[in-house]
């Protein structure tokens, strides 16, 4: 366990007493979200994020440690563990490593080496490996092993090649070498296919080159979306002439006889038919693997801004579904998200009904106080927002409104989860209470519908699906937990996200609230079926209550410190807050966190966020000219640059070359999801594709 530790304090940031701290945290069940909140002091205040990472390595290193083990114990069976390959084990820093070394001993069958060995051929090969004979002296032995299905001199060298050859192709050290050589040097090179299509999505590739350690991770995933669409081949190359004249240089002697080029035509073919086909299929792997992590990272922080949209507090809100010929769909929802009523307009083609939409809006507006809109950014989505922008010039009242993305929300509107909440309504007013609600609270809404569905990743079809929705569920549980949660208003779906939570113990809370009425207390939450004392340790930190029995129970001081805070409070001089916390034998990190809850009870972060901007008008595309300076808000973000509503048809594209006179590795350095700009300049206009190029 020790060297356990060990390797895991070279790999993190956190001390070996920090690491055992956790580890007898993870082990007691306790939850990454509840360790770095209110457990500071044992790990040195290491975030979530650390502690993530963290545990990332000690599953790795876990996996690590059982497969040392594992290999170990197979080859001890055979007879086969050596002090060298022993010591070869032990001193190895991966799975690959320890792969490599095993490669050798593993049971092979039907291959040409294998058949070569049953056929007794292992002595010759061990011969002409040793390179100690002449071409005359090696044939002339080879006639000995002439039998059965060997015919001839020629047969049994070949055989013999054949066994040097997948020795060669299993040589740990020889794998280390080309697979380093490939990462490091190796190109990329990518050709159309028969079936390539000259005006598609793959355009640029078709005749394309780059060095592996160049290409983005969103570039070699859309060139691999190509392979798997039959448009494109990819192939990997390095310069082989090179190599080979580098082996033959070390591998044999000066003075070595004629015997060699046998030898050194089996290494060629070794490398050529089994080994290089094995590492150009595990270097697309391991570059499938980064690429996959660097666009669910993305993934990850685009779906965190969203999330941390600030809410849109004290307005009854219209959400509108835009269509055509079935009409918009509108639905009124309240300060706290009730939905109120619903209807529908033809504003657009083919009715075109301007006037008896404009009575339909006014009405809902007269009878419920609307004051903000929500559009669905869909299809007729500009269409709609022309309608408003008309009707507000019309109006002495405008009514704001401000486009949201509705991705997902059809998804939504058809899930079970929508029919238990809105039992009586139609999937299609359920949309417009979704973009309403997208508007109102972004965390509480989005978090009933799977992450991939948002609109806000790349490729997110294509990488690890496994990965992705642990990812993502981990950053959204990170998000809920440090925004809190107001256990009398959250959904079910929001709630499982609290730590200790989880689905069922989620609807067995609201089961609770529904029968017996709102928490008064966070220690209610111990009558909750199936609510222990370990989950409620996880969770109370977490849980607001808003109008409670406790002050302390709408903040985030955990009521395992409910003593600690009152008796802070009685303090007249509460400046020296090292001295108190060693009065009150509390850890200073837990001390400063209640001092923050207790400055601002029922603080929501979001709030410190800019507010969505709300507008009256539209852009027209026609109107537009390069130079122009417009405003917008970023709906996605991507590896190679962002995308922004300015008020189209389609968003404009800022490309992150143009997002700063600095050089930046990646758009979020600079831009973040729902962030309002309000100069962009208009770089580029294809009026034909509808496309507009934008700039910071």
């Amino acid at each position: 366990m020790t060297e356990f530790i060990k390797s895991l304090a070279q790999k993190t940031s956190l001390s070996h007493k920090q690491i055992e701290n956790t580890l007898l945290l993870l082990e007691e069940g306790a939850t990454i979200p509840f360790i770095a909140r209110y457990r500071k002091e044992m790990t040195g205040g290491a975030s979530d994020e650390i502690l993530r990472e963290f545990e990332e390595h000690y599953i790795t290193l876990k996996k690590m440690f059982d497969r040392h083990q594992e290999i170990v114990k197979i080859l001890a069976e055979k007879s086969l563990l050596s002090e060298k390959i022993k010591s070869a084990l032990q001193q190895a820093k991966t799975i690959t490593e320890l792969e490599d070394i095993y490669r050798p001993f593993k049971e092979k069958k039907n291959t040409r080496a294998s058949i070569a060995i049953t056929q007794g051929l292992e002595p010759l090969a061990n011969t002409l490996q040793s390179m100690r004979l002449t071409l005359d002296e090696l044939n002339r032995e080879a006639k000995k092993f002439i039998k059965d299905d060997l015919k001839s001199v020629d047969a049994v060298l070949k055989g013999a090649q054949d066994i040097i050859a997948e020795r060669f192709s299993d040589s740990a050290k020889e794998r280390e070498v080309v697979r380093d050589i490939m990462l490091r040097h190796g190109l990329l090179e990518v050709k159309a296919t028969k079936t390539f299509n000259e005006k598609g999505v793959f355009e640029k590739y078709k005749t394309y080159s780059e060095k592996i350690s160049h290409v983005p991770s969103h570039r070699y995933l859309a060139i691999m979306r190509g392979v798997s669409e039959k448009e494109l081949g990819c192939k990997i190359s390095i310069d082989t002439e090179r190599y080979f004249e580098t082996i033959y240089r070390y591998k044999f002697k000066k003075d070595a006889n004629s015997s060699k080029v046998l030898l050194f035509d089996a290494y060629k073919d070794g490398f050529k038919r089994l080994l290089y086909p094995s590492l150009e299929r595990e270097v697309h792997h391991i570059l499938k693997i980064q690429s996959d992590r660097t666009a669910i990272t993305t993934f990850g922080k685009n779906l965190t801004q969203l999330l941390m949209t600030p809410p849109v507090t004290q307005k009854v809100l219209l959400g509108v579904d835009p269509a055509f010929r079935t009409g918009c769909k509108l639905a009124v929802i309240d300060e706290n998200g009730t939905f109120l009523d619903h209807d529908v307009i033809y504003p657009t083609e083919p009715k075109n009904d301007y006037e008896g939409s404009k009575r339909v809006i006014l009405s809902l507006v007269e009878k419920y106080n609307i004051t903000g809109v929500a559009i669905g950014n869909g299809t007729a989505s500009r269409e709609t927002q022309a309608f408003f922008a008309k009707l507000n010039k019309s109006h002495s009242r405008p009514l704001k409104y401000t486009v949201v993305s509705e991705a997902g929300a059809s998804v939504y509107s058809a899930s079970k989860l929508a029919s238990k909440e809105y039992p009586d309504l139609d999937v299609t007013v359920r949309g417009a209470i979704s973009i309403a609600g997208r508007l109102r609270d972004p965390m509480a809404t989005l978090v009933k519908i799977d992450p991939k569905s948002l609109g806000i990743g790349q490729y997110q079809h294509d990488v690890d699906q496994k990965l992705l929705e642990k990812k993502l569920s981990e950053n959204v549980e990170a998000l809920v937990n440090r925004v809190g949660v107001d256990v009398n208003s959250a959904s079910a779906s929001l709630l499982s996200y609290v730590a200790g939570v989880g689905t069922k113990l989620a609807e067995n809370i609201v089961a609770y609230r529904a029968e017996n009425g709102a928490f008064k207390s966070k220690s209610e939450l111990l009558k909750v079926k199936g609510l222990g004392k370990k989950a409620y340790e996880q969770l109370a930190g977490f849980i607001r209550i808003r109008e409670g029995q406790s002050l302390f129970d709408n903040t985030g001081i955990h009521p395992e410190s409910y003593d600690i805070a009152k008796k802070f409070t009685a303090y007249r001089d509460k400046s020296d807050i090292e001295a108190i916390a060693k009065v009150l034998d509390v850890g200073r990190e837990t001390l400063e966190d209640i001092v923050k809850e207790l400055d601002k009870p029922g603080f929501d972060p979001r709030s410190e966020l800019p507010a969505i901007p709300f507008r009256d008008d539209v852009t027209d595309i026609k109107a537009l000219k390069e130079g122009a300076i417009v405003s917008g808000v970023v709906r996605n973000i991507a590896d190679f640059g962002a995308f922004v509503d300015i008020g189209l048809k389609n968003d404009g594209m800022i490309h992150i070359s143009k997002m700063s006179d600095k050089r930046i590795s990646h758009p979020l350095e600079v831009l973040s999801i729902n962030q309002y700009l309000p100069r962009i300049e208009v770089i580029s206009i294809d009026q034909e594709r509808g496309k507009v190029g934008l700039g910071l």
